[in-house]
Order: structure tokens, then sequence, then C-alpha cells
């Protein structure tokens, strides 16, 4: 009897906790830093939600350790729907490729609800003399393993998405990772020796130096054009059929977070992206609103590094 009164109080204690959060401030971490398109569309999102809890929601920027430090600080916060990690594809392609994270990305997490989708762009420097998909191609395979692609790291969707490109086009280059930021300088400045020749950034980040003309918009990832940039033809447009690879956002809580709380989370942010000052955000941003049901985004966050594992195996490179 005991035991019984003790798991009924346990339950109790379950359900009245999550009809009451949230009590005090929510915390949400992103991992990419100042300016980035998950810290952007977080404080757009943070206003919102403090309107609807009457509690202040702030983001905090935990960039570092290959955009890994914030998953690692919020799988070590306690599951109570008071700390959140908004993040990119990147968490689930993480998944797939390195195993020697302080945290499991899959497991020690729980995806809450998708935010928004938006294509990449594809870019060249200037001084690169490579102004279409199509020449870029070309240089690729006239010269296999020479050409360099910058990343913002291991793992990231500019990786993954480079890769997706790379095999569906038929070329060979050379990898080489680094913070966002710097990897949009080494493209613009190829012309020295170990700069790199492409890039897939998000839109956002390399439009002021695509309107600068310091870097060359060759095409965007997804099936349709990007509203920032229309004049630029989708990869698929620009001769590599088919192809398709958003970036996309979603919010994650440490495994272990209360299911009523998770529900409360996801209807809650749910109806503040179905409102019309976040839709015309997200479009003003260049995305499109995603929405699915909790247990939908959980299996399509597996399905994606499921995805990442096959890019992954096709390039020939060990999980690390």
């Amino acid at each position: 009897m005991r035991v019984l009164f003790l798991l009924l109080l346990s339950i109790t204690s379950a359900v009245t906790f999550a009809q009451d959060y949230p009590t005090k401030p929510v915390r949400m971490i992103e991992p990419f830093g100042a300016g980035g398109g998950p810290d952007l569309l977080g404080r757009a999102l943070a206003q919102k939600l403090a309107e609807l809890w009457g509690l202040p929601v702030t983001v905090e920027n935990h960039p570092g350790e290959g955009s890994t430090a914030a998953p690692a600080l919020v799988a070590k916060s306690p599951a109570d729907g008071y700390t959140l990690l908004i993040s990119t594809s990147a968490q689930a392609y993480s998944a797939a490729l390195l195993k020697n994270l302080p945290y499991d990305p899959l497991k020690d997490f729980i995806p809450v609800t998708p935010l928004t989708s938006q294509p990449y762009v594809l870019v060249a420097g200037k001084l690169a003399g490579i102004t279409t998909i199509g020449e870029l191609v070309a240089a690729a395979k006239a010269k296999p393993r020479v050409l360099k692609f910058g990343s913002s790291g291991l793992g990231t969707g500019t990786h993954l998405g480079v890769l997706k490109f790379n095999q569906a086009a038929g070329i060979k280059a050379v990898h080489v990772p680094a913070q966002m930021g710097d990897a949009i300088t080494d493209t613009i400045a190829n012309t020295v020796a170990g700069r790199t020749d492409y890039l897939l950034a998000p839109i956002p980040l390399a439009l002021p130096d695509v309107r600068a003309g310091r870097l060359r918009a060759l095409g965007v990832t997804t099936a349709r054009r990007s509203a920032l940039l229309p004049e630029v033809p989708t990869i698929a447009e620009a001769g590599v059929a088919g192809f398709d690879f958003p970036i996309w956002y979603g919010i994650w809580v440490p495994a272990g977070t209360p299911a009523g709380v998770v529900d409360k989370l996801a209807k809650g942010i749910g109806r503040m992206l179905a409102g019309p000052d976040l839709r015309e955000w997200v479009a003003k941003h260049g995305g499109e609103p995603m929405s699915m049901t909790q247990l939908e985004f959980a299996r399509f966050v597996l399905s994606e590094s499921e995805s990442a594992a096959r890019i992954i195996e096709a390039a020939g490179i060990k999980p690390q």
C-alpha cells in the first residue's frame, strides 16, 4: 500500500507541476552565437513566450566546441522545462558523425517542436572567378580534391549540405571547417593559400557580402527560390537535379522532462508561431513555419539523423 501511495503521490505531483508550469524564468540556450538564425529567431520567440506566460524568457549564446557547448550545457541541466535548447538540423546530424561528445544528441534530449525551415545559399568568393554552379562543378572535376569548401564545423548542416551537393554533382573537394564568420571571410579571401573556394551558408549571414559583391550566390538549397534572393536559382534549377537541403530550427529539452511540460511547451510555442507577428517575422527572414506534433517532430529528427548517416557513409567519412 505504501508503494502504491508513493506512486500515486508521484503521479499527482508530476501532473500538478505540469499544470503550474512555468512559474519562474525560462532560459533558451543557443549554440552558434549572436546574430545567427537561431539567436535572432530565439529572441523573437522569447518575447512572445514572455508575453504568453507573464515571465521572463531569455536567450543565452553559448558558442564554442564546434557548436556543441550549448547542447552539453542543456543536457546537464535539470529536466524541468526551464532550460531549452534552440538549435538547427545540426543537432540531428551530429548524432550521425560525432561519437565522442559529452552527450548523446538523440538519447539525452527530447525534441519538443520544430520552428522554421529555410534554404542555405551556396556561395563562392568573387576572387575565385566562379559565377555559376556549372562553373564550380567544372572546376572541381578538372582538379579533383584541389578545391576547398568551408563549413561551420564537422557534422553541421553547412558541412552535410556540401557533402550532399558534392555527391549529387559528382565532385570531390577538401573540407575546411571553421566558425561561420571565419568561413565566410576565408571564402571571400580565397586567393590566399589555404582559404576556401566555396561555402554553404545561412542566407542572412551571407547576404551582406553577397549584396556588397564580395561573395557570388550560386544557388539556394531548397526546391523553391528564396524571397531574400529571388534572382538566385535553386541548385536543382542550376543543373543538380532534385537537390533539396533546407536548414531547419527546433526546440529540445533534456531527457526526463515531464511529458506534461513538453506538451505545454510544444503547444505554447506552436501557438506563438501561428500568430501573425511571428509568421511575418519568419517570412521577412526568408523562412517558412513548420508544423508538427511533438511525436512527429521526434520521428523527423530521427529520420534526419539517419539521412545524415547515409551522406556521411557515401562520403567515406568514419564517425569520430
